[in-house]
Formats: structure tokens, C-alpha cells, sequence
């Protein structure tokens, strides 16, 4: 069965369409009428209206003018004959909408009102459906509900007295940790009173020891050592002297024990030279500070505050030619490395090491100046050919025994001088 929509766009389709064929009709002829009338030339006025004087007069363009007038007014009355035949139609489909509408008007509430009846008794009985299986479901949780609110009251109820017996546990607990406590507090502070007194007495010793230390140091010779060279007073007189087999060095490591009564601003330990360079190699002493020279004054490494006068201090320098690294050790600890020291010098032969002095160049014995003289104690006197390692000095200044290949302290002579002596 069509319905009430369906049948109005059906007649709006229609008359839409017997429109455009009208219109298309009405233009198709205008636009034929007016080729035709151009294609025939100027277009021929009526015999009967236009006299033969006129005729004559009238020029083409007068008789193209009256041909488009003329159309004009021919498309004037067909568009107002066509708006005329638009509204009879649209009239038309207007009492055929109006007629539609009375007769079936009655049938479609009819049919509404049963579907919705039917709609309405469908949706009761699934409201009653869903209501009854809600109440259904309820129920049951309130029971749920009601066990599991029990269990968990028991569950609470375990749990107290749990925790209740749990507390006088703590309690007696506590109450023995404390007396356990007190009894070990006291323990403790008996041994800590023990370990005070303890402490008190190592104390007591260590002072001890470290004055026994000095006196021995002040006393004896370094470990190993069995004699050491006296320079009783700074005096240019007193020095000794060691003459080593013929030698070119490119590298050397050189240790010597020293204990000094005053150091000045100047005070040679050793030095080497020979008639050429007198200041090849020296090792001198400032206040409490070392210093170390190689191949002249300008290449100088200095330990700071190195050691203390008036006790025994193990003093060992190092030279490498190839990099010019140049490092001062204290004691067997580094306390200063130079870089780029006397780089590619060659220390060289024929030169003499003398200890206490600094070589001058002229002769020996003669010309030494009296401020830069040692007074004090030497020994362990020793030069290797090339530098040792960090463990090997390390062991020099533990074992005084340890002896250089170039002089060694007990088998390469060494020569008093002046009021010099030998001491054991």
C-alpha cells in the first residue's frame, strides 16, 4: 500500500518534470523562430500593416530591432501562459493532497493506535518480567550479605582476641628484654671501663715508644747500615769524596740517609760535576725542603716541608733523559715529580760525587765555601744506572743494605776529608 509520503513526492516528481518540458518546449521555439529570422535575413514585416513608402524608408537595422522586439513580447506572453498553467497545477495537487488526507486520515490513526496498544501491552509484561527477577535478585544479595556479615564478625572477633594475647606477649617480653637490658648495660660499662684503661695504658705506651724511637734514631744508624760519615761542623775543609768507575748517564736513581743538625738556605748533601759543568747532578738541602739539580742551577725539582732536622730521612731523586721526568721521594713516599727536566741531556764520565760540598770545578779540597757545608750524619750512599720503581725504593728505605750498581754504600770508597770521620 502506497503511503500519504510516498504519493505527494511521486506528484511533486511529476510536476517538476512536465515543467521542465514546458519550459524546454517554449525556449526550443523561441530560439528556432529567432535563427530562422536571422537566417533569411532581415526579417519581412507584415504586407498589410507596412505601405509601400514605408517599406522603402525602414532600413535593416530598423527591421532587425522590430524582429527582437517582437520576440521579446512573443516570450512575455509564453512565460505568463506558463506561470498561469503552474498554478492551476499547483492547485490541482493541492485538493488531490487534501482529498488524500480525508480518506485516509481515519485508517492510519486506527492502525496507531493498535500498534501502540500492542507496543504498550509488550512493554508492561517486560517491565512485570525484569521487576520480578530485580526483587529476585535482591533477595538473595540481602542473604549474601547477611552471611558474609556474620562471617566477618566472627573473623573480627578472632582477630581481637589475637591481637589481645599478642599484646601481653609484648608485654612480658619487654618487661624481660629490660632486665636483660639492665643487666648488660651494666656488663657494657664494666667493659667499656676496661677498654678506657686499655686505651689509657696503649696511650701511656705509645708515647713511650715514640720517645724510645727518637732516642734511637737520635743514637743509632739506620736499619742496614753499619757505619755513617760525621761531619762534625760546617767548615770548608770537611767533606769526602767518591771517585766512580768511568760512567755516562741517561738515566740514574740516587739515595742517600741524612740526618742534619741545621739546614741553611743552601746545604749540599752531595754533588757531581765535572771540569766542564760542576752542577751535573746535586741534591741539597733548604730548611726543611729538598731539592734536586740536573745538568745545571735552572732544572730544579723541590719537595716542600720534606723532612724534619735532627732525624734520620732517606732522600731519593730520579732523572729519565728521554722524557725529562724528574722525581724527589722522602722516606720511600714521592713527594714532587717535574716533567721535561734536563730532556735529552747526557750526564757525563770522569766527574767526582762529593758528599758534604759542592764540586767548584777547580780541584779537590780547594775553594768550598763554608755557609753551603753539611754538619751532620751520612750514610747509604747509593746510584743505579736507571730509575727504579715505586717497590724498589720502597724497600731502600726499609733496608739501608740495598746497594746501587754505580756506587754502592760499604763497597765503593768513600774518602774523608778534613775533620770528616767515620762513625759505627
Amino acid at each position: 500500500m502506497m503511503t500519504l509520503k510516498d504519493t505527494v513526492a511521486l506528484n511533486l516528481l511529476f510536476c517538476a518534470i512536465w515543467c521542465f518540458a514546458s519550459a524546454l518546449t517554449i525556449d526550443d521555439l523561441l530560439y528556432v523562430n529567432f535563427n530562422n529570422e536571422l537566417e533569411n535575413g532581415i526579417p519581412q514585416p507584415d504586407e498589410d500593416a507596412v505601405s509601400d513608402c514605408q517599406a522603402k524608408d525602414l532600413t535593416k537595422w530598423d527591421k532587425l530591432f522590430t524582429m527582437l522586439e517582437n520576440s521579446q513580447m512573443r516570450e512575455n506572453m509564453l512565460l505568463q501562459s506558463l506561470d498561469e498553467v503552474i498554478k492551476v497545477e499547483l492547485q490541482t495537487l493541492r485538493g488531490e493532497m487534501l482529498d488524500f488526507v480525508s480518506n485516509f486520515a481515519g485508517t492510519c490513526a486506527t492502525n496507531i493506535e493498535r500498534a501502540t496498544f500492542k507496543i504498550s501491552e509488550s512493554v508492561d509484561k517486560t517491565l512485570d518480567t525484569r521487576l520480578q527477577q530485580a526483587q529476585e535478585d535482591g533477595n538473595s544479595l540481602r542473604s549474601l550479605q547477611a552471611a558474609q556479615l556474620e562471617d566477618q564478625t566472627l573473623l573480627i572477633f578472632n582477630i581481637s582476641n589475637r591481637l589481645d594475647n599478642f599484646d601481653r606477649l609484648l608485654q612480658k617480653r619487654a618487661e624481660s628484654d629490660l632486665l636483660q637490658q639492665n643487666e648488660g648495660a651494666a656488663q657494657c660499662q664494666a667493659q667499656v671501663d676496661r677498654l678506657t684503661s686499655a686505651q689509657n695504658q696503649i696511650g701511656e705506651l705509645a708515647s713511650q715508644l715514640k720517645q724510645t724511637q727518637a732516642w734511637i734514631s737520635q743514637r743509632f744508624l739506620p736499619s742496614g747500615c753499619d757505619a755513617a760519615v760525621l761531619f762534625p761542623m760546617r767548615s770548608p775543609k770537611i767533606y769526602a769524596s767518591v771517585h766512580p768507575a768511568d760512567m755516562s748517564l741517561q738515566a740514574f736513581t740516587s739515595c742517600v740517609w741524612v740526618k742534619v743538625t741545621e739546614a741553611l738556605d743552601r746545604t749540599i748533601v752531595f754533588s757531581y760535576g765535572t771540569k766542564r759543568n760542576p752542577y751535573e747532578i746535586q741534591l741539597y738541602l733548604d730548611h726543611n725542603s729538598a731539592v734536586l739539580v740536573v745538568g745545571g742551577d735552572k732544572n730544579k725539582v723541590i719537595a716542600d716541608n720534606a723532612f724534619e732536622q735532627g732525624q734520620w730521612s732517606q732522600l731519593c731523586g730520579t732523572w729519565n733523559s728521554e722524557d725529562g721526568n724528574a722525581t724527589l721521594w722522602v722516606n720511600g713516599e714521592k713527594k714532587a715529580i717535574v716533567s721535561e727536566v734536563a730532556k735529552g741531556h747526557a750526564i757525563p764520565d770522569r766527574g767526582i760525587f762529593q758528599l758534604g760540598q759542592e764540586k767548584n770545578g777547580c780541584c779537590v779540597g780547594g775553594g768550598f765555601d763554608e755557609s753551603l757545608s753539611f754538619s751532620g750524619k751520612l750514610t747509604g750512599f747509593n746510584l743505579w744506572d736507571s730509575v727504579l720503581d715505586d717497590a724498589e725504593i720502597a724497600r731502600t728505605s726499609n733496608d739501608c743494605s740495598i746497594r746501587g750498581n754505580i756506587v754502592g754504600w760499604g763497597t765503593t770508597e768513600v774518602l774523608p776529608h778534613g775533620g770528616a770521620l767515620y762513625i759505627h
